[in-house]
């Protein structure tokens, strides 16, 4: 499978880039033709850092408190807490101590905050940084959460997104189905793979992938 793998640059900054690889791969949700590899973007802190620095220039105007980090994005999250201090215009954000957090994930796959960070999102403008959108599900439900404790949404920005907008909230990616013009989504149940009897390559989710 790994003998598939492409690189690709972003187009905004070619110092950015992620691994894709053709296939038949299973998530929760969905069944897709690409497993999109981040983990360099995700680990090393020089991507990471060149990453948050893009990303910021999409909240230069925006004011934020506190960056929920999704998928193992904490890292880059610490980044752009930083670059947004740095970029912001008129003073929007200069000086302020932004908080990075992620959320509890429960045995019924429900996501809370406890009692200690609560004030880190009540009533505070919230920037949910995730590392890929495929239908939106996650981002949904991470909305839900973070409207359930009071957070006031000040926008979503991902590395990868195969959706511009989830709830009337458009997404701000490094990467989109622009960068991979043949990436699809299929509901298990309409899967052309399957259909097909093509085995599955992996079960990938934020984490990684696990072959079988």
């Amino acid at each position: 499978m790994d003998t598939r793998a492409r690189e690709i640059q972003s187009r905004k900054n070619q110092r950015l880039s992620i691994t894709v690889i053709p296939g038949h791969f299973a998530t929760s949700h969905s069944h897709v033709n690409y497993y999109i590899d981040m983990t360099s973007m995700k680990s090393y802190h020089l991507m990471a850092k060149e990453a948050a620095a893009e990303m910021a220039t999409y909240f230069t105007s925006t004011p934020v408190d506190t960056i929920v980090c999704l998928d193992g994005t904490e890292i880059v999250g610490a980044f752009l807490a930083r670059a947004i201090c740095n970029t912001s215009l008129a003073g929007i954000n200069r000086e302020q101590n932004i908080a990075v957090l992620t959320p509890e994930i429960n045995p019924s796959n429900q996501m809370l905050f406890r009692d200690n960070v609560q004030k880190m999102i009540w009533n505070k403008h919230i920037l949910l940084l995730v590392a890929s959108v495929t239908t939106g599900k996650t981002i949904d439900r991470a909305l839900e959460c973070i409207r359930y404790y009071g957070g006031n949404m000040a926008g979503v920005c991902a590395i990868f997104s195969a959706v511009e907008t989830v709830k009337d909230i458009h997404i701000k990616s490094l990467f989109d189905s622009g960068d991979i013009p043949d990436y699809q989504i299929f509901r298990s149940s309409e899967c052309p793979h399957c259909a097909a009897r093509t085995k599955i390559d992996a079960i990938i989710n934020s984490y990684g992938y696990s072959k079988l």
